[in-house]
Formats: structure tokens, C-alpha cells, sequence
């Protein structure tokens, strides 16, 4: 019986020998299939950079030649607007404390703003100008209309109903007359 003992101590050690090599095969398995996942997904990632690299590599090279080209077209000042810059630089050149740098600063902010405003004004009244020309045309056009329709053969001269702008704005230029020529 030792004989048999000993031949099923080894059958049973065989046996759970058979099963831990079958279970290492299977955890070998499965991480060569991780580890084929894992490589997949660095390989998708390294490709994404290399494009990302090359399309950036590619828009250095485009900005590179675009400021090449503004360099060699004369991104130069014009002789008009060097002189203003000139005139610019020997102003801040006689400044000699920050408190006249910033005084100056404030009167240069202070015209700017009131040119703003006379630009904002301007504005408005070439709007209400507009305006009132499209209000004198408009009336002259009516106005036109009905004595075509009253008199077709006599019309000689339409009379405007004058628009009377603000104070501010500017004046109406003179109308010409509308003859019949028909």
C-alpha cells in the first residue's frame, strides 16, 4: 500500500502541479493581452503627438515665412507717419521727471477724449443731417407725385416743406427746383 500511497501522493501532485501551470498560463495570458492593450494605447498616443508635432513644426514654419514676408514687403512706416513717431520721440526725450511724463499723459488723454466726443457729435449730426435729407426727399417725392396727378401738363416747380435742423447740426443745403420736362 505504500507503493500505492505514494503513487497517488504524486498522481495528486501532478495533478495540482498541471493546475497551478495551467493557472501561471492563464495569468501569463492574460497579461500579454494587457500588455498588448497597454502598447496599443501608447502607440495611439505617440502617433497623436508625432501628428500634433508636425503640425505645429508646420505652423512655425508658416509664421516664420509670414513675418519674413511682412519683414521683406516694408513693414516700414510711411514717411508721414515717421515723422509723427519722430515728433513723438523728441517730446518724451525733453521730458526729464515722471511727473511731467505723467502730466503730459493726462493732457494726451484729455484731447483724446475730447476728440472722441467732437467724433460722437459729428457723428450725430451727420445722422439727423441724413435724416432730414431723407425727410425733404421723401416729402419732395410726395409732393411731386400729387401735383403729377392734379396737373400732369402744368408742373413746373415743387414747392419743399422746409426742415428746420437743430441748432447744432448742420444746415440744409438748397434744393434745386424740379421742372416738368415731360
Amino acid at each position: 500500500m505504500s507503493n500505492n500511497g505514494s503513487l497517488t501522493e504524486w498522481l495528486a501532485q501532478i495533478k495540482e502541479l498541471k493546475q497551478q501551470l495551467a493557472d501561471s498560463i492563464k495569468e501569463c495570458q492574460a497579461a500579454d493581452k494587457s500588455a498588448a492593450h497597454w502598447r496599443q494605447l501608447y502607440n495611439t498616443e505617440a502617433q497623436q503627438r508625432r501628428i500634433e508635432s508636425q503640425l505645429a513644426q508646420e505652423q512655425i514654419e508658416t509664421l516664420k515665412a509670414q513675418l519674413q514676408q511682412l519683414q521683406q514687403d516694408g513693414f516700414q512706416l510711411k514717411s508721414d507717419q515717421l515723422e509723427t513717431v519722430s515728433s513723438i520721440d523728441q517730446n518724451v526725450e525733453q521730458l526729464q521727471t515722471l511727473e511731467e511724463l505723467r502730466a503730459t499723459l493726462k493732457s494726451v488723454m484729455a484731447e483724446r477724449d475730447r476728440l472722441i466726443d467732437a467724433l460722437k457729435t459729428e457723428q450725430a449730426n451727420h445722422t439727423e443731417t441724413r435724416e432730414n435729407l431723407t425727410v425733404v426727399i421723401s416729402d419732395t417725392v410726395e409732393q411731386l407725385a400729387k401735383e403729377r396727378k392734379s396737373e400732369p401738363s402744368q408742373v413746373e416747380e415743387v414747392t419743399v416743406r422746409e426742415s428746420t435742423p437743430s441748432a447744432e447740426s448742420t444746415p440744409s443745403p438748397d434744393l434745386p427746383s424740379f421742372d416738368n420736362e415731360g
